[in-house]
């Protein structure tokens, strides 16, 4: 059975100050996006399903959307604040998504294979779905027998300011934990360092493996989280700011022994456009693999 791609693309659009301006890097104008699916179609996925806000549905088809048809099945779901389990109703005064984890969920109905989850708009590599889909195509015989692919921080890094990874504590290949580091940054030295909670400054290894939100589910990851999710709104359903993310509910899921997560290493190199000043670094970066021949004159 192939795996499914989930893009999380809910935040796009006030991101970008709206689809319109869905920043094209390629040298056609192409989005990270557009190399995601690429890559994913070339190692193997079978279906991609995006999940967005449903004021820029339209849009999205008209623009996003209908440059795969024909090259891939393509589903949308919708992520909203008031998409809560029964029992519960969203504050009146709540603007904020309620996060990643909360986003995968709104594609239980429609995904019933073995998948990978990624940002919109993050470059993963062809490598790093190639190894996500290898392992999501392997036999289970478990609930909880996941994934995630451990990017070398050294390989998503920025000269251009600080950026935040959860660094992955792994034993025997297994992840053990995930820690958010808010300001991972090269010291003058370009040493890669970050202060920690007891304000020292600590050095990571450049091959110290992050996690960049590339995981890999099977369809029971649903369950785990509505569960989760139902526990999180009860302590924190008034919390304006509250967010229940992705390595939040993985945490808990390895603690209780209910889930494992292989950490899958690879040699891809991550970029995105974390600062204004990235911008040029990716479109050259772009234009490059073009040129030498990692991508096609046209994607699709």
């Amino acid at each position: 059975m192939k795996p499914t791609l989930f893009v999380l693309a809910a935040g796009m659009g006030s991101r970008y100050g709206g689809l319109k301006q869905l920043d094209g890097l390629g040298p056609n104008g192409e989005t990270i996006m557009d190399y995601s699916i690429y890559d994913a179609i070339h190692s193997g996925f079978g279906k991609v399903v995006f999940v967005i806000r449903k004021d820029f549905e339209q849009d999205f088809r008209d623009k996003i959307l209908s440059k795969y048809e024909g090259h891939i099945p393509v589903e949308v779901v919708f992520q909203s604040t008031d998409a809560l389990p029964e029992g519960f109703t969203c504050p009146a005064d709540r603007t904020k998504p309620w996060g990643t984890n909360h986003a995968v969920l709104m594609g239980k109905d429609v995904i019933k294979e073995p998948f990978a989850v990624i940002n919109a708009d993050d470059f993963y590599g062809r490598d790093a779905f190639r190894v996500i889909a290898e392992e999501l195509q392997r036999p289970r015989d478990k609930k909880g027998d996941y994934c995630m692919v451990g990017f070398r921080v050294g390989n998503t890094m920025t000269e251009n300011g600080s950026v935040a990874r959860g660094v992955c504590e792994n034993k025997d290949g297994l992840l053990t934990s995930v820690v958010e580091r808010t300001a991972i940054s090269y010291d003058k030295d370009h040493n890669i360092v970050f202060t920690d909670e007891n304000g020292q400054v600590q050095t990571l290894q450049p091959n110290t493996p992050v996690s960049m939100n590339l995981w890999g589910f099977t369809p029971d990851y649903f369950d785990f989280s509505e569960r989760e999710f139902k526990k999180f709104l009860e302590k924190d359903i008034d919390t304006p700011k509250a967010e229940f993310f992705i390595p939040l509910c993985i945490d808990t899921l390895i603690n209780s022994g209910e889930a494992t997560v292989k950490v899958l290493d690879t040699d891809s190199k991550w970029f995105g456009v974390t600062y204004a000043a990235d911008r040029p670094g990716v479109v050259a970066k772009f234009a490059e693999l073009h040129r030498d021949g990692t991508y096609p004159e046209k994607l699709f």
